[in-house]
């Protein structure tokens, strides 16, 4: 069972979905717990696999982890993994303890808040057979900052769907026709979650700049959340109305990806954010904060171009540039779209989560488990990250 707060449309419950639909009956059987609603996302799974939600009724209701430990038990569960830091990773974790679950695993998403690991959630350290890193610096960033012990840490890299996040031209020209902007106009976008680390004023500011130097350009945002309604005042305050357009959540990200001309994440702080790799595969150049471990998939002057955090006025310069240089973006994009290919496929995700819950089961419970052959596991899974020989 994966444990989360919810499921809205966002990068980590995306990834969730792709994974859980990706798995081969025969080996796990996927369920979904979520300690409030399920949302969006989790609606759309319900038809498909088993999605609990409202597991617990308030912020300080103790009274969660013996639910949990309920359900556990009566669900058979033989592997938890919580998805994301805070509550659903402290009680998720003990309601397994409790109830005897063979395997308890955590999956992070970012570093540092909204993903920082407190006093609280570390204490459960012991219990925990695995924390799992989805790149390179954040496995580092796992043992260095957050202190998890080095053969506790596993790299499995996010992986998308590359058949299904390519360009599409005819998806190009349906979402400008429904935005009303021309077909030639140079658009700059964003898709992320709208909550205060995403650090969408920087796209805002950056926007502002971009139009002393290109008048015509669009800049588009899409994605919902609590920051919403500030944000549309900020557009106002800059008198940005005109240009800039909140298209709120959709699922046809392919299709908003293949309206943009250049892709940009302005987040204060990241892992290895999924978004990056879809707008990639949708041949997007991207220009991005170089935080996290983006500068794995944002190659410098390759697939496209890292600013500082807060740094509007390069931001703005990429922006300017990119939109200006037609040839360029589409090096970049091909680039982009040839590196996710290679490095970060949903299958090897998949493979990766597979082999570890596999293996981490049968050392628990000491049974032999008939593992198929992996094609793609190498790629997908290093077992440790830091130390090969963990698990041997």
């Amino acid at each position: 069972m994966f444990l989360l707060t919810s499921m809205p449309i966002g990068g980590a419950e995306t990834l969730l979905v792709n994974l859980v639909r990706r798995f081969d009956p025969n080996r796990i059987t996927p369920l979904i717990g979520c300690l409030k609603e399920k949302d969006v996302l989790g609606e759309e799974l319900e038809s498909e696999i088993t999605v609990f939600e409202n597991l617990i009724q308030h912020k300080y209701d103790f009274a969660v982890a013996g639910r949990l430990r309920k359900l556990f038990k009566k669900e058979n569960i033989d592997a938890v993994i919580t998805v994301g830091a805070g509550d659903k990773m402290f009680w998720g974790r003990l309601g397994a303890r409790r109830a005897s679950v063979p395997v308890i695993l955590s999956a992070l998403h970012s570093t540092g808040w909204p993903d920082g690991v407190g006093r609280l959630n570390r204490l459960l350290t012991g219990i925990t057979d695995g924390f799992i890193a989805v790149a390179k610096q954040h496995a580092q960033y796992q043992v260095e900052q957050e202190k998890f012990p080095e053969h506790k840490v596993f790299l499995i890299p996010n992986g998308i769907d590359t058949d299904r996040f390519t360009f599409d031209a005819e998806a190009r020209t349906q979402w400008r026709q429904k935005l009303n902007i021309s077909e030639d106009a140079p658009v700059a976008g964003i898709v992320a979650a709208l909550r205060p680390e995403k650090n969408h004023d920087l796209f805002l500011r950056a926007a502002k700049l971009t139009l002393q130097k290109n008048s015509e350009a669009q800049f588009v945002i899409a994605g919902d959340g609590p920051e919403r309604t500030r944000l549309e005042t900020v557009a106002r305050t800059l008198n940005l109305e005109s240009n800039v357009h909140f298209i709120g959540s959709t699922q046809d990200i392919p299709g908003v990806l293949s309206m943009m001309d250049i892709f940009s994440l302005t987040s204060h702080n990241e892992a290895s954010p999924v978004s990056i790799m879809e707008a990639l595969s949708c041949q997007r150049p991207v220009v991005s904060t170089d935080v996290g471990s983006i500068d794995e998939c944002v190659l410098e002057g390759k697939t496209g171009y890292l600013v500082l955090p807060g740094d509007a006025e390069k931001l703005a310069e990429r922006w300017t540039q990119l939109l200006g240089d037609k040839k360029l973006r589409s090096q970049l994009g091909d680039a982009g779209r040839e590196h996710v290919v290679e490095n970060c496929s949903l299958q090897s995700m998949t493979n990766g989560y597979t082999d570890l819950l596999e293996t981490t089961f049968a050392l628990k419970t000491k049974r032999k488990i008939e593992v198929n052959s992996l094609p793609e596991a190498s790629a997908a899974v290093e077992m440790n990250s830091f130390n090969s020989s963990s698990h041997s």
